[in-house]
């Protein structure tokens, strides 16, 4: 047997990448072979992996799904693929949580922040120098859509308060905070903790400067409430917020994310 494009045939003796391609993807005009680009006139093997490519042509939303599902496992992919996360800053963990949860192929993302795209913002947010002016939110749903164009974005333009929060995100499974402000971070913490039972929350505090990697770590504050973090350290003079660090704690609030999403937290 031999796999194409994550679809298993079986497997004929004197077979070229050329003749899968002309059976399976015609057009193809890049071949892959156990992760390799190959001549179409490569002979295949038992065992074999192929990927058939059109290049430039966007992958169909069946072609999108057997992806992931081969590399997430069908269980694992159907909860991520029902699921609705918020996003409460799009900023340097807001941002790269999404694509985070993008290339899962979470099934909705309502993403929040009322900001543009400043200079200032693109040594650690994952925005180009061709969206400076941009909302944050229209930037970040053009990003995304790159990587996944088939998951459902909802923007939110507005400033979040303790009141809106609930409101706003009422049918979410679990909530990211990535506000900068500590009085947000509490606002948000206080809106979950007494408006919105049962949600899962990720938050952050603590991930400034070029500090100890495993000083970034998972805490458990409530039912399903995680601060992620080393709690101390505050941006300030020497001590900025940097791409390394606060990629590090984005992809441990990610991460967590997808436990809670899956009954592991």
């Amino acid at each position: 047997m031999i796999k194409v494009n994550e679809q298993t045939i079986p497997f004929r003796k004197g077979t070229r990448v050329l003749d899968l391609a002309e059976a399976c993807k015609p057009g193809a005009d890049l071949y892959i072979v156990n992760g390799y680009p190959v001549a179409p006139e490569t002979l295949v093997a038992d065992n074999d992996v192929c990927c058939l490519i059109r290049r430039g042509e966007i992958p169909s939303a069946d072609e999108m799904e057997t992806q992931l599902v081969a590399r997430h496992t069908p269980g694992v992919h159907e909860v991520v693929r029902k699921a609705t996360v918020g996003i409460m800053g799009l900023g340097g963990l807001g941002s790269v949580i999404a694509g985070a949860l993008a290339r899962l192929g979470i099934g909705r993302l309502i993403l929040a922040d009322f900001d543009v795209v400043e200079p200032s913002n693109l040594n650690r947010q994952q925005y180009s120098i061709s969206q400076i002016g941009m909302r944050k939110t229209a930037a970040l749903k053009e990003n995304l859509l790159q990587m996944n164009p088939y998951i459902a974005i909802s923007t939110v333009d507005t400033e979040l308060n303790e009141k809106s929060i609930p409101e706003i995100f009422r049918n979410v499974d679990v909530l990211a905070e990535c506000f900068d402000g500590a009085a947000m971070k509490a606002a948000a913490l206080r809106a979950v903790l007494t408006s919105m039972p049962g949600v899962g929350y990720v938050g952050a505090s603590g991930l400034a400067g070029f500090g100890d990697n495993n000083a970034i770590r998972t805490q458990k504050i409530h039912d399903h409430v995680y601060i992620i973090g080393d709690g101390v350290s505050a941006a300030g003079p020497g001590q900025g917020l940097m791409a390394p660090r606060v990629g590090i704690a984005a992809h441990h609030q990610a991460n967590q994310i997808l436990r809670i999403l899956l009954g592991e937290a």
